[in-house]
């Protein structure tokens, strides 16, 4: 039998305006950097205009009248410390208690950035939560900063906190046998599958080009060599 009701022919976007203070400014590339002689520094990559194009083509485009608008809320830490060890969410903690710092290449926490990030992660628990309660079919989390970079133990690639493996996390614990995180991006979803290599029941799939390893904070090569551990 088909569900009719409204709740299941909708797609439930959940967003919070404040993401968008997440600032990481101007520089070249994502350096944070004015080498002094250029006349217009570069917008970083991971900026809030994304964001609101996005949000844009969802208020004004051709699926807006299938769209259900829920706002975000913050992720508590106890659900941060089902993905990331309770050691590196007091290092952001920290980090954000005294004004921000670079992270990692390419990868500052600014004022205004951790709770940003909390809102990222909380956003994408509701959405998750949505679906496990029976409201919907359909759900997206518009969010940033970003996520799937960002490992257990450290971040990476402007991402501080992993919303996709915390969502997955809230399905584990409510009773989800198997999860399966689709992840489709130029990136390889390395905080993702790093965070889920040795389990059973939490299958990763990353499609991405073939990049390699970009430094400390991102080891992962996503070669097809690295199939995980929890299935052998």
């Amino acid at each position: 039998m088909t569900d009719n009701s409204p709740d299941m022919n909708q797609v439930h976007v959940f967003f919070h305006e404040d993401m968008l203070k997440h600032n990481n400014g101007y520089g070249v590339f994502d350096t944070f950097e004015d080498p002094g002689f250029l006349d217009v520094l570069e917008p970083h990559p991971e900026n809030a205009d994304r964001i609101r194009n996005i949000r844009s083509i969802l208020q004004r485009g051709p699926i807006a009248p299938f769209i259900t608008w829920h706002e975000g809320r913050p992720c508590e830490i106890e659900s941060l410390e089902r993905f990331h060890t309770p050691e590196y969410i007091k290092e952001l903690i920290d980090a954000d208690s005294a004004g921000g710092e670079i992270i990692c290449a390419g990868t500052r926490l600014h004022p205004g950035s951790w709770a940003a990030a909390l809102l990222a992660a909380g956003s994408a628990q509701q959405a998750m939560q949505y679906l496990l309660d029976g409201h919907g079919q359909l759900a997206y989390a518009l969010v940033r900063p970003p996520g799937h970079h960002a490992q257990p133990t450290q971040a990476d690639g402007y991402c501080f906190l992993n919303n996709a493996g915390i969502a997955v996390e809230l399905a584990v614990h409510q009773g989800c046998k198997r999860v399966v995180v689709l992840d489709i991006d130029v990136h390889y979803g390395n905080g993702t599958a790093e965070g889920f290599y040795s389990r059973k029941d939490v299958y990763t799939i990353s499609l991405h080009m073939n990049h390699g390893s970009w430094g400390p904070s991102h080891p992962q090569t996503g070669l097809t060599d690295e199939c995980g551990e929890g299935l052998v």
